[in-house]
């Protein structure tokens, strides 16, 4: 099978997966998983920004 963004040379920003609910201990760890995903997002939030930056637009047709 063909995976056109990972042979693409800038492939889109792919979404950190959240944490289980098992994954959490409820215990108030120092970093806690839920913590981390939140760290996760936000560098893929703004990964996924400058790479939509960086795409062309879309061609619109031309008038007639």
């Amino acid at each position: 099978m063909h995976d056109s963004a990972a042979s693409s040379p800038d492939p889109r920003p792919i979404a950190p997966q959240p944490p289980a609910p098992n994954e959490c201990c409820e215990s108030g760890c120092p970093l806690c998983v839920h913590d981390l995903y939140a760290e996760e997002l936000t560098r893929y939030r703004q990964a996924l920004a400058a790479w939509e930056a960086r795409q062309p637009l879309p061609s619109r047709p031309e008038a007639q």
